[in-house]
């Protein structure tokens, strides 16, 4: 690789960094083309986009960003993918799924609304993040549910009078 193809290559990686509030960090490498593949399929079923990447140049796309990784970079050791989110536990719900059948994708690290999560240990708790729309769903609900209460109340309340 050139130094002028490297550094379009950081810059690809920053704008996409800058672009997204939630990526992770994991080591891929051992998994055959076929589980590959259908690792690839999840990602793009879920939304979420996987690309293998240059340790070096994340390291240094992540050094040129606005935004502050603090020790993430410190993961970047042996192979790396970088799966690009929407969905906080996105990532970390494919990664449990596939683990179930091989101990790869080893979770590195993740970047989640300007929280650093590193160790395969914090998977579980990642997987158990809410999505904005489950956490206003809950919202919602808890809301409903004095309102539905009174008004059950009231019908019963009228029930009985007549």
């Amino acid at each position: 690789m050139t130094r002028e193809q490297k550094a379009v290559a950081i810059e690809d990686l920053k704008a996409k960094l800058a672009d997204s509030n939630i990526f992770y960090i994991a080591d891929i490498s051992g998994l055959n083309a076929e589980v590959t593949s259908n690792l690839r399929k999840a990602c793009n079923k879920a939304g979420i986009k996987l690309e293998v990447v240059k340790n070096t140049l994340l390291a240094k796309a992540m050094e040129a960003s606005d935004k502050n990784y603090e020790e993430l970079p410190s993961v970047l050791k042996g192979n790396s993918a970088i799966f690009i989110a929407e969905v906080a536990n996105g990532p970390a719900k494919v990664i449990k799924e596939f683990r179930k059948k091989s101990d790869k994708p080893l979770f590195k690290g993740a970047y989640i609304n300007e929280e650093i999560y590193i160790g395969d240990n914090l998977l579980d708790s990642l997987v158990a993040i809410k999505s904005k729309e489950e956490v206003i769903g809950e919202i919602i609900g808890l809301l409903q549910s004095p309102a539905q209460r009174v008004i059950s109340a009231l019908k019963n309340q009228f029930k009985d009078e007549e």
